[in-house]
Order: C-alpha cells, then structure tokens, then sequence
C-alpha cells in the first residue's frame, strides 16, 4: 500500500499516542494466548437455548430540496415536480434463534421475518429522482419506501424472509451459511432505514485466541433495506450498471493493550476493485478528569479483474480527536480522499468507518474535509438515557477533472467544489418498565454544495421510534 504523506503523518501521529499510553502503562499489555474457555463446551441443547424476540421500528423522515433542484413524480401520466419528499414506514423483525446442540460440533440456525407497512403512501410525497425523468423503485430513486417502478405509487404492505441461515460451532469457532448479519469495514449491515439489510454467503468467525479474533467469509447477493429480492453486489457511488458476482473479505481484530483496539481487512468485489483497511482506537486518560479518544481509518482501493468501474487507486483516511469530560465530548475529525474518482463503497453495506461520514460522504475525488462536533450525556444531570449532539463539517477542494475513468459519472465537472453540512440531534433510551431498551432519535440536518458537488442542497428531519421486544 502507498501512503501520501498525510496519511504518513496521521499514522505517525496515532503511533505517538499509542507509544506514550504504553510507555506509562505499559502493565496493560495483554499477550495472545490460547481461549481456555470453549463456547460449544457450554452449549445447552437445540430447543433449550432457543429464543424469539424482534423489533419494530416507527421510521419518518421529511426532506426538502433548496437552491431549485426538485424531485420527481408523476401526476396523471405526467411528470410533475415538487421540492418535499416524505417517507414513513413501520418496519418490523420477528427472529428465531435456536440454542446449539451439544457435542463437540454443535449445530443451531437463526430465522428473521422483515416486514414493513407504508404509513405514507401518496405518490407525490414519496417522489423520487433529482430532476428529469422520475426515478421509481428501490433500485433507484426511492430508496427509503419500495414503490411500483411503473407508476411511483407505494407497496402498501410486504414481507420478506430477512435472515435464514445456519451455524455449525467448534470451541469457538463459528460457521454460518444462507442470509446473515456481518459487520466488518467493508461489508457491514447497514440499519439506517425502517428495515435493514443481510448479506447471502458462508462465513467464519473464530475466537480461538484472546484478544485476537478472525473472520473470513463470501457473499454473492445482498438483500437490500427497501427491497423484497436479492441482487448482486454494486457500489455506492458507480453508475449503477456494474455489478460484482461475488465479494470476498476477510480480517484480524487485535487488542493488544486494553485502552488500543486496532484491524486489519482485505476485500475483492469481484471485477470491480480490491480494497484493504486499517483501523485503530486508542483511549488515554480518565473521562472523570479528561480522556482523550484518538481514532484513524484507512482505506487502500485499486481495480480488480475486468475492472468495471475502470483504474481505480485511492487512499482515503480520517483521523478524529475526542476529548471528553464527564457528560462532555468535544471532537475534531479531518478526512482526506487521495484520488481522482470517489473514495466509494458497497452498496447497502455500511463499509465506511470514516469519521466525516455523515448524511453526505464527504467523499469526493481529492476531497478534504473537517468536522467539529460536541456530544453531552444527561445522565451526568440526572438524566439517565438522554443525549444531545450537534455537528458542523466542510468540504473543500473536490477536483474529478483528471479521472480517466467510466464508472463514475459527473465525476469530471467537479472542479474546485465545496459543501459544508450542520445537524443537531436528540436520543432517548428507556431505562426500565416493559418498554425498557425502547430509543426514540429526532435529528435536522442541513446541506449545502457548489453546483457541481454530487450531494445537493437539502434540509431533512428525522424521527425514528425502535421498540425491541421478546416472545420466548
């Protein structure tokens, strides 16, 4: 991997903080040693450790496009325009576990029904596209409320089986095969709509040391958040046409102090791109007095194969500085992309565990950026499950004007662009009584961008309601 040097001194500079918690406190070190405790050994049988609980989430969100770009919907066979688009759904999971089976190879299997109902349905609320043509479907402009491709209008009700899979487990060591969750940098469940999604394929997860822990594991479809069948896997930011068969990742997790968590990932989307990350977390200090949480993720991605999104070679990172004392936390956060296409990602994966990654990326080509945010926990007043955070990030020096390239469109009009982006937000977590774990999150958000930045101008409040609950 090539490194500018930016990120040379970003690592540099994260090295430093770590060297010097160890230095002080170097009794924390933790050697790798063999997990003397088997997790099979303490299975309790098929139907014994069986369970069934889910969820049910209350979604809205209400947006409004500023500086004169407009959705699309149609209106008696017309197409019309407007500058508000609102969405609300009920999304809700009911999921089986089994317990393992005994023995020294212990079998279970875990199912998840999604099903989500459209509380809005009218067709010009749910409009879809930025200008022109109306963009109708999940595949496209709406990807918040599954509507009919012919006409916008809403899937009143559907169902889909989420999760279906099983699981076979040595000592610590776990395979599973058929539709899961995984989260890794790269391949993570994405869980920022009414209903998530789940990635199809076989995967491995061994926790046969302390402190250091593997996964390996091949997805050939995703089920998307707002979608009732499975694709193939396309990136974030290409122009939707290029899809990967197959994706293959596989990582270390290391904790070798217990104040520094750090990773290692490699991932091929087939055709497209092979893209590696590192990350790390240190923690310095007492949040009684003041702590300091330094944070860097990096990311390498060239072209892969048939390369179907064209030459791609970017390094993109952010470093973050966070301070907190007692209910206070105050963080500074800058990102930089090195590359003349966007720094991009799995579609319907959260595979971007950069720290200015916000409702726009801030990731365009040679983009640089910078956010400052402040966090306050009320419990420190009495308050306990009450918190408030407020944000502002820039983005300046977006240049696609050398991108030689075919996958990502616009790419090369962008020349000297710049966004800025504020919110602010509230969550409540339910402390006790029946709806105990039950959060209720408001955030506003606000962006703005040159002409040619690809994210627009748009305000956009949220609300999201999510009640976990257990039948068995």
């Amino acid at each position: 991997m090539k490194l500018s040097s930016t990120a040379i001194l970003a690592l540099a500079i994260s090295s430093i903080t770590a060297t010097a918690y160890a230095e002080t406190q170097s009794q924390a070190f933790t050697p790798v040693t063999i997990n003397d405790k088997s997790a099979q050994a303490e299975a309790t049988g098929f139907v014994e450790g069986q369970s069934i609980s889910g969820s049910t989430r209350n979604w809205y969100a209400n947006e409004q496009l500023k500086r004169g770009a407009k959705f699309a919907y149609k209106k008696d066979g017309q197409l019309a325009e407007t500058d508000r688009r609102i969405n609300w759904v009920q999304g809700t999971i009911v999921k089986y576990n089994s317990g393992f089976t005994e023995g020294t190879v212990g079998f279970s299997t875990e199912i998840a029904a999604y099903n989500a109902l459209a509380l809005e349905r009218d067709r010009e609320n749910l409009a879809s596209g930025n200008g022109g043509a109306p963009k109708t479907g999940p595949a496209s402009g709406n990807n918040r409320t599954l509507t009919h491709k012919d006409n916008g209008d809403a899937v009143d009700q559907w169902s889909k089986l989420g999760l279906a899979n099983i699981k076979a487990r040595v000592s610590n060591t776990t395979l599973t095969a058929g539709r899961m969750n995984f989260s890794s940098p790269q391949v993570d469940v994405i869980g920022n709509r009414a209903l998530p999604s789940s990635f199809e394929g076989v995967a491995i997860h061994s926790e046969e040391f302390n402190n250091l822990a593997f996964d390996v594991a091949t997805f050939d479809r995703v089920s998307p958040r707002s979608e009732q069948s499975l694709q193939k896997f396309r990136t974030e930011y290409g122009n939707g046409r290029m899809e990967s068969d197959h994706v293959n990742t596989a990582g270390i997790s290391y904790q070798p102090f217990a104040s520094l968590t750090t990773s290692l990932w490699g991932t091929q989307a087939e055709d497209i791109w092979n893209q590696y990350y590192f990350g790390a977390t240190h923690v310095l200090g007492d949040s009684s007095v003041l702590s300091l949480t330094t944070g860097l993720n990096y990311y390498k991605t060239v072209d892969e194969g048939k390369k179907l999104l064209g030459e791609i070679d970017n390094d993109t990172y952010s470093l973050s500085f966070g301070l907190t004392h007692l209910a206070h936390t105050l963080t500074f956060s800058y990102q930089e992309v090195n590359g003349n296409e966007y720094f991009d990602y799995l579609h319907e994966t959260n595979g971007i565990y950069l720290a200015n990654s916000l409702l726009s990326d801030f990731n365009g080509p040679n983009e640089k950026s910078f956010q400052v945010s402040y966090g306050i926990n009320m419990a420190e007043y009495g308050v306990p499950g009450l918190k408030f955070n407020i944000y502002q990030a820039r983005g300046w020096g977006i240049d696609g004007t050398h991108y030689k390239g075919g996958g990502y469109d616009g790419v090369q009009a962008m020349d000297g662009e710049t966004h800025y982006e504020y919110g602010i937000g509230a969550t409540y977590a339910v402390q006790s009584g029946p709806l105990k774990a039950t959060t209720v999150r408001g955030t506003y958000t606000a962006h703005r961008a040159s002409e040619n930045q690809a994210d627009g101008s748009i305000n956009e409040f949220r609300l999201v309601t999510t009640i976990p609950f257990n039948i068995l």
